[in-house]
Order: structure tokens, then C-alpha cells, then sequence
């Protein structure tokens, strides 16, 4: 099989809550996703999608993964999408960097492995490991009694996990993670998600507030150095995200006991192949993730859910259902919720059909 060509999609994914808010006063309100379709000699097509959260989140952004997706298709287009290894090793070659806009390129060549062989990703990457993945809800940055009642909401549709957006002032972060703790069950797990906003002076004030709660602390600074430093202040369990993102950084972040669990972003990495190691090493240590992305639609969802359904279900820690938080529908066959659980689709490749209606035109093609 040879990659004849790549078809690029361009879609805005508008929020149903209309804004999503995170530390330092970021937010969004529609989401600039890019949809990657290959095309082969043989007819097969592979798809993928990817949807940075923003420009000021990650060293990433939208047109970033397009123009990323234009350097790389002329030596890509040719080659055989099935050597995925040999797949990363030419983007590599072609591209310093830029992860993200490699991923596309991966999660699209793991699809059509999964349709030439009439499997499902899931098997490629290492067999069903559980039947389907406990979600988690992101509960956008907000005053706390407002964020409160939206946990009671989404625990009312069967979630049981949930990542709250502080990062902003310390003070009303205090008040953000009593105030939602409060209204959660005692089986029910809140993670308190600073996305790198706090100082080191700030973290260490609000890990000292909330010490006697049942609470995770995730990433709260920006660099690897200073999150450690909090790490050692705490004894509440830490989760490391924006700073973990090559198998090289876990690695030294598993040696320096850095985190509890991590968050692994598919994009991030660079796609699947990347992700799938770093969750093997992540296996072999003991480290629990949440498997998700930076953002995404319906076949984000679906690649997300690959990856965690042959994930063992005592190291997921959570996982992402994207496509519930948006209006609009890019592939049908996606994974949907069902009491806060989400399965990967038992069909060949990713098992998703895109909507080339919401898609519109590509905007940019390469042969």
C-alpha cells in the first residue's frame, strides 16, 4: 500500500456550555479543529483529527498542525502508511519537533493498518483490556458555587471523576475546590487542575489549604522543577501534564518519584505509536493515567478511546469523551457516553465515518 495523497479539514467546534475557562484567565469558545483524510493506491482511507486547546495552553496551535501537515505530506506521500514506524521516521526526519502535527499523521496510519488487517485499533495496540473507561468531566473555571452545581449536574448523568479548572487566584481557588468537594460523594474523585497557572508561593499556599480534603493536585506550575518542588509539599496524590510530554521526560519524572499518575495527551506526544509507549512505561512503573487529548471531536474521541479501552483498568485513571462537549458532529460511529463510560467501537481501524457535510471543502490538499 502506498499513500497517494492527504485531504486537510478545516472545523470549528462550538462549545454547548458556550465558554470553557482555564487558568490566567484563558478560554475559548469554539474550538479550531483539523481533520486529516489519507488516501492510498489500494482505496483505503485513513483518518484523524487534531485540535489543539488554544495557542497559549501548549507549544501548539491550529494553523500550526496545517501548515505542520503541509511540510510534512511531500515526503510522506509515497510511502507505505502500514510501516508506521518508518511513518514517524520520515516525519522526524522531514520536521524538528511540532509533535502535534505529526499526530494526525499517525493516529490516520493506525486507522488504515486497523482496515487493511479488518481490525479494530484497540487490538493493534495491544488487545481489549477492559470492556469500556471510566470518564472524567472537565468543570470549566468559574465562581465556585456556579462550578459546584455543575458537578452536581454531571454526577446526575453518571460521572464520577472530575477535573476542576483553578489555576487562577489562590485565594478563590481555595474557596473552588471546598466548595466542590462538598457536593461530591465520597467515592467520587476531584482533581484540582492548575494547567501551570499557579506560582510556587501560590500552589504551596492553596496544597496547604486543602490538605485535610480528598482532592488530586495536578500540574500546578509551569515548569517540571517547580511542580516537584510541590510534590515534596504535599501529601495529597500529584498528577503531572502539560510537562510530561516525550518518553524521555517520564522517564525521568518515574526516576525522580515527579507524580502519582499523569495525564497523556495523544497529541502532545505525537500520536499514537508515541502514546502507546509511554503507556507501556507508564504500565511497567505503576503509573495510572488519563488517557484524553488536548481537545477534539468525534474521531479524537474515538482514537482516545483505543488507546484506553487496551489500557488495564487499573492503571487508567480516567479517560475523555470530547464529542459531549460540543455541538457539532464530524464522524458518525464515535464512542457516545453511557453512564459515565465510554467504549472503543469493535469495527476495523478507528471504526468512525466522517461527515463530510460538517467537514465543508478541504482546505488544502496534496498529491
Amino acid at each position: 500500500m502506498k499513500i497517494t495523497g492527504f485531504n486537510v479539514y478545516q472545523v470549528d467546534l462550538p462549545l454547548k456550555e458556550g465558554r470553557y475557562n482555564w487558568s490566567n484567565g484563558n478560554f475559548i469558545e469554539v474550538f479550531d479543529s483539523t481533520v486529516l483524510e489519507i488516501l492510498t493506491d489500494e482505496g483505503l482511507k485513513g483518518y484523524a483529527e487534531c485540535c489543539p486547546l488554544g495557542s497559549a495552553y501548549l507549544p501548539s496551535f491550529a494553523k500550526g498542525v496545517r501548515a505542520g501537515l503541509a511540510e510534512l505530506a511531500p515526503h510522506l506521500i509515497g510511502q507505505d502508511p502500514l510501516n508506521i514506524g518508518a511513518i514517524n521516521r520520515t516525519m522526524d526526519a522531514a520536521l524538528r519537533g511540532h509533535p502535534y502535527a505529526k499526530a494526525p499523521v499517525d493516529i490516520a496510519c493506525w486507522d488504515l493498518l486497523g482496515k487493511a488487517t479488518l481490525l479494530p485499533v484497540y487490538t493493534l495496540l495491544g488487545g481489549a483490556a477492559q470492556d469500556d473507561v471510566v470518564l472524567y468531566r472537565a468543570i470549566s473555571q468559574e465562581d465556585p458555587d456556579i462550578m459546584a452545581k455543575k458537578i452536581e449536574g454531571y454526577a446526575a448523568e453518571g460521572y464520577t471523576k472530575f477535573q476542576l479548572k483553578v489555576g487562577g487566584d489562590a485565594n478563590d481557588d481555595i474557596d473552588r475546590i471546598h466548595a466542590t468537594r462538598a457536593v461530591l460523594k465520597k467515592s467520587d474523585q476531584l482533581v484540582a487542575d492548575a494547567n501551570t497557572g499557579w506560582t510556587r508561593h501560590e500552589a504551596a499556599r492553596v496544597v496547604n489549604a486543602v490538605s485535610d480534603l480528598d482532592v488530586y493536585i495536578e500540574q500546578p506550575c509551569l515548569t517540571y522543577e517547580e511542580s516537584v518542588s510541590i510534590r515534596r509539599r504535599t501529601s495529597l496524590p500529584f498528577v503531572m501534564d502539560e510537562v510530561i510530554d516525550t518518553p524521555n521526560t517520564l522517564v525521568k519524572g518515574i526516576a525522580e518519584d515527579a507524580m502519582d499518575a499523569i495525564n497523556l495527551k495523544i497529541s502532545k506526544v505525537g500520536g499514537l505509536t508515541k502514546a502507546r509507549q509511554m503507556r507501556d512505561l507508564c504500565v511497567a512503573h505503576g503509573i495510572p493515567m488519563t488517557i484524553e487529548d488536548t481537545w477534539g471531536g468525534d474521531i479524537t474521541t474515538a482514537a482516545i478511546a483505543h488507546l484506553a479501552r487496551s489500557t488495564p483498568a487499573e492503571f487508567t485513571f480516567s479517560a475523555t469523551d470530547f464529542n459531549s462537549y460540543g455541538t457539532v458532529t464530524i464522524a458518525e460511529g464515535a464512542p457516545k457516553r453511557k453512564n459515565g463510560r465510554m467504549t472503543a467501537p469493535d469495527t476495523r481501524g478507528l471504526g468512525i465515518t466522517p461527515v463530510f457535510d460538517a467537514l465543508g471543502e478541504p482546505v488544502a490538499t496534496y498529491r
